[in-house]
């Protein structure tokens, strides 16, 4: 889920690169979609920026979708619309076009979040939705102990809840989301009680958050929790993870109602 400046339509992580085999891990988490198109409202016509392989678009809806990579563009299943390229900062539709807008996981790709949300507003007559993490609330998963370097990058990407309500304006609210046990979205707070899957390249490959830490420190991370793991260190430390059915962690969801 991505969008990005003209001078890198990957955003500031590289899509056509990292972005293959992303639709595999990062899927439509039922329980989440839920809460996303409740904020949606009745919404009939909806923008989604960002759009990449589709997540939590409504399938009963009119959706335009932008997503300026063309690896996530070509990872979007038949029975969605194909997503038209584009960059957040710059969309081309008409002034109060959409009765509503969303954007999943994209805004810390954008090269300009000001002028991103400003041409949300332009375009929506009715509910901005936005999906993204909460920067200060990302030490509160247990990867933090094992990749502090992970963790700092991510903040650093993420805008801050009050800068964001703040140039939406309107009415706006900040809801935490909480992630299920079994979700099937794989951010890496969707493995939660499932430390096995950071051993996987592929499930690391999927979040972006790993481009961001240099190939050295990555394998000392990978290396650590394979050795906790088959030791049993993690259990002893984290073992209670695995009974928890929801993590309040730093998932939040943004509504934006006029």
């Amino acid at each position: 889920m991505s969008i990005a400046n003209t001078k890198n339509p990957a955003g500031d992580v590289n899509y056509e690169v990292h972005g293959i085999g992303y639709a595999q891990h990062r899927r439509t988490d039922p329980r989440i979609a839920s809460r996303v198109h409740e904020a949606l409202g009745s919404a009939k016509t909806i923008l989604n920026v960002g759009a990449g392989a589709g997540s939590y678009e409504p399938l009963d809806r009119h959706v335009i979708a932008i997503e300026p990579s063309a690896a996530m563009r070509a990872q979007r299943p038949p029975h969605l619309v194909p997503a038209l390229h584009g960059f957040a900062e710059s969309l081309p539709l008409d002034d109060q076009s959409v009765d509503a807008s969303m954007a999943m996981v994209t805004i810390h790709q954008w090269s300009n979040l000001q002028a991103g949300i400003g041409e949300l507003i332009r375009l929506t007559r009715g509910p901005i939705v936005i999906l993204t993490f909460d920067g200060d609330a990302l030490d509160r998963f247990w990867l933090a102990d094992y990749a502090p370097e992970l963790i700092e990058a991510e903040r650093r990407r993420y805008p801050k809840m009050d800068d964001l309500c703040r140039l939406l304006g309107g009415s706006t609210s900040v809801e935490a989301i909480q992630v299920p046990i079994d979700c099937v979205d794989g951010f890496t707070e969707a493995f939660y009680a499932r430390p096995e899957k950071f051993l996987e390249e592929s499930v690391r490959r999927s979040q972006s958050a790993w481009t961001f830490v240099d190939e050295s420190a990555h394998l000392r991370i990978v290396e650590k929790l394979r050795s906790d793991l088959s030791d049993g260190t993690w259990d002893k430390k984290y073992g209670h993870w695995k009974t928890k059915p929801y993590f309040e962690g730093s998932l939040r969801l943004i509504v934006r109602t006029r």
